[in-house]
């Protein structure tokens, strides 16, 4: 028995969280604490506190640090994990047209023709957005000839898309948590003059978060003690199971404008959570509670803003599509590389496997609350039009 204490001591001891004591420190402890000096008194193990009569330094302090700082020791890891990666496998295969914006996109019956560019049978509009999903490909001099369902031919660059992935969640998180969105240092306290740490995040790296504060005009997160990194970098959920004001119902999808994410609740519980691109100013996504009223497996999606149509898009079987109001869908974005700022003129963009999850859960019929905690989207419903990708 006296081996092992002896060894839990020496281990506690060379721990990497143990902070150095001074003598005189050390003395003064163990005085204050009703012992002879500094050899009277066994050191504290982590977990312990002062009231066991032992001093409290090394581990057993940095223990007690984190945990008034909030942060729990042992660290505890997120009840989640990704979804099974098969769900981001498209069941199209897309490309890109690459011609310049002003240029409309031939399309001719036959291979043949394709290459040698001659005898359209039809065309897709001049636009700067345009994809289309193709059945089978033919390369000519390096060059990729697609076919598409219909049984035409175009040239077009068959398009690589995000495998990101959101979390499914086992039980509900005990503190916040997030994704880093932009790569970035972490600093030593919640300030731009702050030291940095060394530790270096990446967009998509998943956080969890302690406390939160105000500084340099930007919001900070406690990630670690002594570090923090800064809203400019990262997108964070706080998670709340109760239904939000206006929402009556067991089961609904959180959509937080401000943070880019999307949470989905059932029965008290969160289950998923993810990244998403909403509308850019002029195109918000609007805040409300709505409804899923129609789901869709592909959709074709195209349209313009512009009385010259310079602005045309072209989607083409755009997959797992939730419609909530008006044009306004959740649904896949294969044309995104990434995820966590408004880009879209409208719509909910997510992964093709946050999308595919989505969609296996929802219901028509199914609610979804998109709320802007920092008010500054607008909420009057005659600034809105019907809403596009």
């Amino acid at each position: 028995m006296k081996k092992f204490l002896w060894v839990v001591i020496l281990v506690t001891m060379l721990s990497p969280f143990a902070k150095p004591a001074s003598a005189q420190g050390i003395s003064e402890l163990g005085d204050a604490q009703g012992g002879g000096g500094y050899f009277d008194l066994p050191l504290c193990l982590p977990g312990m506190t002062k009231n066991d009569n032992c001093l409290m330094v090394g581990p057993a302090q940095t223990v007690t640090e984190l945990r008034a700082a909030g942060i729990p020791y042992p660290q505890r890891d997120l009840p989640a994990a990704k979804p099974p990666a098969e769900l981001g496998v498209m069941p199209v295969y897309v490309a890109k047209i690459n011609l310049p914006e002003e240029q409309p996109a031939p399309i001719y019956a036959t291979f043949e023709d394709a290459v040698a560019g001659t005898n359209p049978v039809g065309q897709i509009d001049a636009g700067s957005l345009r994809f289309i999903s193709y059945v089978s490909r033919q390369d000519h001099n390096g060059n990729p000839y697609l076919q598409l369902a219909t049984g035409g031919w175009m040239r077009a660059a068959p398009a690589a898309y995000t495998n990101f992935q959101g979390l499914q969640f086992f039980k509900n998180p005990r503190n916040d948590y997030g994704w880093i969105v932009d790569q970035t240092s972490s600093y030593e306290s919640p300030s731009f003059s702050a030291a940095l740490t060394g530790y270096d995040y990446v967009r998509e790296d998943v956080i969890q978060v302690y406390n939160t504060t105000e500084a340099d005009g930007v919001t900070w997160y406690q990630i670690g003690m002594n570090e923090w990194v800064n809203s400019l970098k990262a997108r964070v959920i706080s998670v709340n199971t109760t239904p939000p004001d206006g929402v009556n119902a067991r089961r609904w999808i959180e959509i937080n404008l401000l943070q880019q994410t999307l949470s989905v609740y059932e029965d008290g519980r969160l289950l998923f959570a993810t990244l998403i691109a909403s509308g850019v100013e002029n195109f918000y996504t609007r805040p409300g509670v709505f409804q899923i009223y129609e789901k869709k497996t592909l959709e074709t999606m195209q349209g313009a803003f512009e009385a010259d149509r310079s602005d045309f898009y072209y989607l083409q079987d755009v997959p797992w599509t939730m419609y909530f109001d008006q044009a306004r869908a959740m649904h896949t974005a294969y044309w995104r590389t990434f995820f966590g700022y408004p880009q879209s003129h409208g719509c909910v963009n997510l992964s093709p496997g946050d999308a595919k999850w989505l969609f296996d859960w929802a219901n028509e019929g199914d609610t979804v609350w998109v709320h802007d905690p920092s008010g500054r989207t607008p909420t009057d419903p005659d600034l809105y039009g019907p809403g596009a990708p």
